[in-house]
């Protein structure tokens, strides 16, 4: 499989209570070509990591309303567009959605670590799309058992395609999902809900790097991120 196969793969699934990124539209917030770009930014990603032969996929669980179902690149909000940008080769990434750029915590705290690793990876979730409440599609759900198993095959296409050494599964909900995988899975604490200082401390010791002990992120204002909320997944 290719990148625009992948992504025309992507595209093409359509679930109830879920927002598909590179598929469907938010009438408050997005563009009106919202989809296609995000669409080309998952594609030149993915082209990226191929290109760079990446040996790591970080995997989360679902995509937030704030990052990846904004812009289209997993774990990536859109203050951070610019950061994933330059560690994949020059990657001129495009915004979706109009009105002033949204953060997310999850999304600064990842960005923070992969600045000073200072590797591509490439970033992905068990579940690729944002699984919403029925009556809220700006909220976060854990997505269900039944909604894993209709995009398994969408995880083992892409994990056909990078070919990855390791996968690191952020958080345990990830890492109780990708228990089916054939490829040995490193788990971190998820850094929301208290969890950013083993996040990481984690992540710095699977890659080596000098953990600076430094002040505390300025993380952005709101309510935490939902992904690191349990579910019985299994």
């Amino acid at each position: 499989m290719t990148p625009k196969s992948f992504v025309s793969t992507l595209a093409a699934t359509e679930l109830p209570s879920v927002f598909n990124p590179w598929r469907d539209r938010c009438t408050v917030h997005d563009r009106s070509d919202a989809a296609a770009r995000r669409r080309d930014n998952l594609e030149m990603l993915l082209t990226a990591a191929l290109d760079h032969r990446v040996e790591t996929i970080w995997i989360a669980r679902d995509l937030g309303y704030r990052g990846g179902r904004r812009t289209g690149v997993p774990l990536t909000d859109e203050i951070h567009l610019g950061h994933a940008g330059t560690l994949m080769g020059g990657i001129a990434f495009e915004r979706a959605t109009q009105g002033p750029a949204v953060a997310e915590r999850t999304a600064a705290i990842v960005w923070r670590v992969l600045e000073r690793i200072g590797q591509p990876v490439m970033l992905w979730n068990v579940f690729p799309f944002h699984p919403h409440e029925a009556d809220d599609p700006m909220s976060n759900r854990c997505h269900t058992r039944s909604e894993r198993e209709a995009t398994w095959p969408i995880l083992q296409a892409l994990v056909s395609m990078i070919r990855p050494r390791q996968i690191v599964a952020i958080g345990r909900d990830a890492h109780l999902a990708l228990d089916g995988l054939d490829i040995p899975t490193t788990a971190v604490r998820h850094p929301s809900y208290g969890g950013q200082r083993e996040f990481i401390e984690g992540m710095f010791s699977l890659y080596g790097v000098a953990d600076d002990n430094d002040e505390p992120l300025e993380l952005p204002l709101g309510a935490p991120h939902a992904a690191a909320r349990r579910c019985a997944l299994a």
